[in-house]
């Protein structure tokens, strides 16, 4: 199969499968055209995943698809924006039908879901890798950022933590558990928090997608806020197929662990205080933001060691 047959079997319906009406030409010339409505901003992001860094060698292709374009749309969960389409640039050994066809399923079933129409993208032949950017919109002037948490600020994180970063532990069982089974759904099929984001402009300060960890993605909000934090522990949302699984070691899941792809957001007291209940039952508050520099462990001695690090490819070990 040639480069252009590929793309006319499994790419091209997909395109055409999710309408976006600010999406005026997809696939099939140079470019893709998006028109961006009067009073809107565009927001946009790119995320990049290598085999062997970012997903395992022989990892189920349909896994994958949906993986990808869940982990870019994290990120405009975290702006609170309005998902529009996507392009992919994908790289492959070699033209495998079997494998596209899976791949292409689980990228349709995530276009579907997280209403990202394809506007086109790119494929090349080299080591298995693929580039998906992001395009949504939101009110002008409106994005939420990771700069705005300010002294005061409770810290809260939505749904549990920790379960992604556990279920690497069980990628290979053949016969996993239910409770194995739980965790490698969340690690499989991720779920960004599209709804929650876009309810909580002029409720929330600051935000960020939970991709690296709790500790490491606050860090980033409190580095960009100039402020720093002090989290409890024992408030930190863990799932009971986590807790059952890691036992004591659960928190260090939630705490360390990445590709949850939650939001933790800043809210001030009392505008939380006024939220939904709708918006109270996604979050959980876990802490405050602090006028002085760290990020604090209650009754832990100290700040915690360089917590806006994260994961860093030309640092960190694979």
């Amino acid at each position: 199969m040639g480069e252009f047959e590929l793309i006319q079997k499994h790419f091209l319906p997909l395109a055409r499968s999710v309408s976006n009406g600010s999406l005026v030409m997809g696939p099939g010339d140079d470019c893709a055209i998006q028109r961006i409505p009067a009073g809107r901003d565009l927001v946009f992001s790119i995320d990049t995943m290598v085999e062997g860094i970012h997903f395992p060698e022989s990892y189920p292709p349909e896994y994958l698809g949906w993986r990808a374009l869940a982990a870019a749309t994290s990120d405009l969960a975290a702006m609170g924006a309005e998902p529009a389409c996507f392009t992919l640039a994908l790289t492959l050994p070699e033209a495998d039908d079997h494998w596209l066809t899976g791949f292409a399923r689980g990228l349709a079933n995530a276009s579907h879901t997280f209403r990202l129409a394809l506007a086109g993208g790119d494929t090349t032949r080299g080591p298995l890798s693929l580039s998906i950017q992001v395009h949504g919109t939101v009110a002008e002037g409106c994005g939420l950022r990771r700069s705005g948490a300010r002294a005061g600020d409770l810290i809260c994180v939505s749904g549990t933590l920790g379960d992604a970063g556990a279920a690497l532990d069980y990628l290979e069982e053949v016969k996993p558990t239910d409770d194995m089974a739980r965790v490698l759904e969340r690690y499989h099929h991720p779920r960004p928090r599209l709804e929650l984001g876009e309810s909580l402009f002029g409720l929330a300060t600051s935000a960020i997608d939970i991709s690296d960890g709790l500790m490491a993605d606050l860090g980033h909000i409190l580095e960009a806020s100039g402020a720093g934090a002090t989290i409890d522990p024992t408030l930190i949302p863990l799932s009971p197929a986590l807790s059952r699984l890691k036992g004591t070691s659960a928190v260090d899941y939630a705490l360390n662990a990445g590709d949850d792809y939650e939001l933790c957001v800043t809210i001030p007291e009392a505008l939380w205080q006024g939220a939904s209940e709708a918006i109270r039952n996604q979050l959980t508050v876990i802490g405050t933001v602090n006028q002085d520099a760290g990020l604090h462990i209650k009754d832990s001695p100290g700040p915690t060691d360089s917590p806006g690090a994260g994961f860093d490819h030309f640092r960190s070990k694979a």
